[in-house]
């Protein structure tokens, strides 16, 4: 990247168009603010800045620019997918990429089980293998 770029914070996100999420399960968070622009809250997300949870999605409503902070994103229990036409949902990667990259020591995605359906191994644990 030149000098005096700088990085977008959408790039971190996987957007969805017209999705809102909706909490079934109660103990999850959220927090809302009026934002102007989608990098904004991309920003605030990605530092968890003034907010009391790990945030791993934000849905940004186009019509009263009104950024909604999640705790969740589209693969947590307890969660429900809602069309609406005036929100976007961003979901971080990190939390929806059902991937590993390099040795996997950041991966935050679902998959726990080989290609050919055997349990993982915690990383905590050497047995039973040693890393």
């Amino acid at each position: 990247e030149g000098k005096g770029k700088k990085r977008n914070p959408l790039h971190d996100f996987r957007k969805t168009g017209e999705l809102m999420l909706i909490k079934v399960n109660k103990t999850l968070e959220v927090k809302t603010k009026l934002l102007n622009t989608t990098e904004q809250c991309a920003k605030r997300c990605s530092r968890n800045k003034g907010l009391s949870f790990t945030c791993k999605a934000f849905a940004y409503d186009r019509v009263t620019k009104r950024c909604h902070w999640l705790s969740f994103n589209s693969l947590t229990n307890g969660v429900r997918k809602k069309q609406d036409h005036a929100f976007d949902l961003y979901e971080k990667k990190d939390y929806v990429r059902n991937c590993i990259i390099g040795k996997g020591a950041d991966y935050k995605g679902t998959i726990s089980v080989t290609r050919s359906g055997i349990q993982c191994q915690a990383w905590n644990s050497m047995i039973p293998h040693e890393h």
